[in-house]
């Protein structure tokens, strides 16, 4: 399918859940357990956005100005390792996206996806670097040419269990370009590590692997069966009823409404959302843990709250991977704004507060890199 799908529900809006599928008026629920303790171990940062470990021991964090960070021992080093001079760190734009090469141990790549202006004109692109350990260096640019703005820029890297690279893009407020198969706009991309196009994406010579979001920032597969859950931002009011947050299992080649559906609406053709938030949660991050540590979120989806100011559990159901058992909230976690969680080598959560992004009420030693461990007293 190729081209712009018309922008018109016409007579077809209906409710976008099944009954099995209202579960989810169990959200809000709130987890209040003390087998886990949340300690610091990093602050005074600007807007981390991206984690990723190269061992146990040692934690790469991009900040939004264009900054990569190093977090070894549990100690923030003083000096970035490396500095992106051509960052346009506006809105929501900057350094964000990071992801370690699987052969990283052979090879020593790092991944990271930045926005930055050409001739006017807003742009994303995913660059390369080899880790040399106190420096990164050799940076080349794998894959560009991405629609960017000031808002809806997506941008998270990760790397799939099939050894491939997945994108978030958002529609760079364009919402009719998520629709357009032409265009890299409102889409989730798979690409080889190399920047090329693998042979098996669903759209001859394309980088495109689902399309028809809105700003999506979260990817988190399921290493059981390989399936691949997203967090959505949904509309903030300019582009439709503020809420809509979005859960979605990906589909290879899949078409996930946006703009012509969201909230509980649906579209002939398009793939409805596991679950949809409203009031706004604002998912920047998501995260299947599979740690056996933290048991009480073994199995679950986790995702970072910016509006919403809090970190949310999502139980699946084990037999049916489209069905949400329940949503809770942990409220033991009361930092603000938090944008991404990743699994550490150690099985305990690592999150980071985004306080300083212009739409928190950050404290003077925001923002912050915490973890979440078992409590072993």
């Amino acid at each position: 399918m190729i081209g712009i799908i018309e922008w018109s529900k016409k007579n077809t809006t209906i409710n976008r859940l099944t009954e099995n599928k209202e579960i989810k008026l169990q959200e809000n629920q709130v987890l209040n357990d003390n087998s886990y303790v949340i300690e610091t171990i990093a602050q005074n940062l600007e807007v981390p956005w991206g984690m990723a470990f190269t061992n146990e021991n040692r934690l790469l964090v991009t900040e939004r100005p264009g900054r990569v960070r190093l977090i070894e021992n549990s100690v923030l080093q003083k000096e970035p390792l490396y500095v992106f001079d051509e960052v346009i760190a506006q809105g929501e734009g900057g350094l964000m996206g990071l992801a370690i090469d699987p052969a990283y141990n052979e090879n020593k790549f790092v991944y990271m996806s930045l926005t930055y202006i050409q001739d006017g004109i807003r742009f994303v692109k995913v660059v390369r670097l080899r880790d040399q350990g106190n420096r990164l260096e050799e940076k080349i640019t794998i894959f560009d040419g991405i629609p960017a703005a000031q808002y809806h820029v997506g941008n998270r890297l990760a790397f799939g269990p099939d050894g491939k690279l997945y994108i978030t893009t958002g529609d760079a407020l364009q919402a009719s370009e998520a629709q357009n198969i032409d265009s890299l706009a409102g889409k989730i991309l798979r690409i080889n590590a190399n920047g090329s196009i693998p042979e098996d994406n669903p759209f001859p010579g394309s980088p495109i692997w689902s399309y028809g979001h809105r700003n999506p920032q979260g990817l988190a597969w399921n290493p059981a069966d390989g399936l691949l859950y997203e967090s959505e931002h949904g509309p903030s009011g300019f582009d439709g009823s503020g809420g809509g947050d979005e859960i979605n299992l990906i589909q290879k080649g899949g078409n996930y409404g946006w703009p012509l559906a969201s909230h509980e609406e649906t579209y002939p053709g398009t793939i409805d959302p596991l679950i949809t938030f409203t009031p706004a949660k604002a998912p920047a991050s998501l995260l299947f843990y599979t740690g056996e540590k933290l048991s009480i979120f073994t199995n679950h989806l986790i995702f970072g709250a910016l509006v919403g100011q809090a970190i949310i559990d999502i139980t699946l159901d084990s037999d049916d991977p489209n069905l949400i058992v329940s949503t809770k909230e942990v409220n033991s976690v009361q930092e603000g704004r938090i944008r991404t969680l990743i699994q550490g080598p150690n099985d305990c959560i690592y999150f980071s507060t985004s306080n300083q992004d212009g739409r928190g009420n950050p404290k003077p030693d925001d923002d912050k890199i915490m973890r979440m461990c078992p409590d072993i007293n």
